[in-house]
């Protein structure tokens, strides 16, 4: 890893509030999918690595838990953030944290065709 083009980029999504509006995630059952794409605020040279953590969720107390959250189709500019569910679970509403580290150009990089 060259540290002097090293980039972080990060950022915290709500994904939905489904408790609101009485929206699939909280009176669904089955499988469930909420995407979202992220753009990063600059263009790496290749796909960045991406974690993705819940800093939000608030979910049924009466149902399991299951869900996978993920970062999907990583590309040098974004990626899609999926939060899936299946069963019973509840959940009323779900923020997620990411962050994304690779590398970014450099002034100094030459490009010799």
């Amino acid at each position: 890893m060259r540290s002097h083009t090293t980039g972080v980029d990060s950022g915290d999504v709500v994904l939905f509030s489904d408790y609101e509006d009485g929206g699939a995630m909280w009176t669904g059952r089955g499988q469930r999918e909420r995407r979202r794409h992220i753009r990063f605020s600059e263009t790496y040279l290749e796909p960045p690595t991406v974690q993705l953590s819940p800093s939000l969720w608030d979910l049924d107390a009466t149902t399991v838990m299951r869900a996978d959250i993920s970062a999907e189709a990583v590309t040098k500019s974004g990626f899609d953030m999926v939060f899936r569910t299946w069963g019973d679970t509840r959940v009323a509403r779900m923020r997620i944290s990411w962050i994304a580290i690779g590398h970014l150009s450099d002034e100094g990089d030459w490009d010799v065709e």
